[in-house]
């Protein structure tokens, strides 16, 4: 029986965009891995994706900000299963503060976050990839790495602009290899968690007066742009970053 494709998925034991990208991948085929810094929704996590699905998934804790961690975590996914297919960095954290009053310390972790740690994930899997001479990368980017708002702070936008560039020369310098390197510009994609960042006046009227398609997205949405962009039909689709904001700011 041929093996599965392996898939490894940043920040996916939550309810928001990793968890719905896992889940999806999961459905697609793949030999799913996820990681995440929450152990107990890690671990319920990947028992729900056992049980849905009847075969075993495996799930490792880390910290995407520690660049020891993340190359012995996917070392040890491509020692056992021989293989790396597929990484969808999704790992994200932001804090808004103005750039006035920023710490230096809020500063760091969004970077460290948001843009080293997705440096980190495709700095080790990428040799695997060139190795097999195949793979697809998507990184979660959003749209605050075009808008000109105080919305989304200063650091997460640079951060997120900053994938942007990483994502693009990454794809320049290994299609040669049969890799494929993409990103994803989502705007509103909502769970809970974001009200924990957000005021309460970011959120009313939102579907109303600012989404085209008179909603808010879901994690699903970007599930789906996943999927097609790690699978064969999107074999000619690389450097490229696709919007997903019901229309709230078009990319391109």
């Amino acid at each position: 029986m041929e093996s599965r494709q392996v898939a490894l998925v940043t920040a996916a034991a939550g309810a928001g965009i990793g968890s719905a990208v896992a889940h999806r991948l999961a459905a697609d085929g793949f030999d799913v891995v996820v990681t995440d810094i929450h152990e107990r929704r890690l671990r319920e996590k990947t028992e729900k994706l056992s049980s849905e699905f009847g075969r075993e998934f495996s799930s490792y804790l880390l910290d995407v900000t520690d660049e020891s961690a993340v190359r012995s975590v996917i070392t040890d996914i491509a020692e056992r299963k021989g293989r790396l297919d597929v990484l969808i960095n999704n790992a994200g954290w932001s804090k808004i503060e103005p750039v006035a009053e920023m710490s230096s310390e809020t500063w760091r972790r969004c970077l460290d976050v948001d843009l080293n740690g997705t440096f980190y994930t495709m700095r080790y899997a990428l040799p695997i990839m060139q190795a097999q001479r195949s793979g697809a990368i998507v990184n979660i980017s959003s749209i605050a790495a075009y808008e000109t708002t105080a919305e989304h702070g200063a650091a997460y936008s640079a951060a997120k602009a900053g994938v942007l560039a990483l994502t693009r020369v990454a794809a320049a310098e290994n299609g040669r290899f049969g890799i494929r390197v993409n990103a994803i510009a989502p705007g509103l994609i909502y769970n809970e968690f974001l009200r924990r960042i957000y005021p309460d006046e970011f959120f009313e009227g939102y579907a109303e007066k600012r989404s085209l398609v008179g909603r808010v997205g879901r994690p699903e949405d970007v599930a789906a742009l996943v999927s097609f962009l790690v699978g064969p039909e999107a074999g000619y689709i690389t450097g490229e970053v696709y919007g997903i904001s019901g229309g709230v700011y078009p990319v391109g």
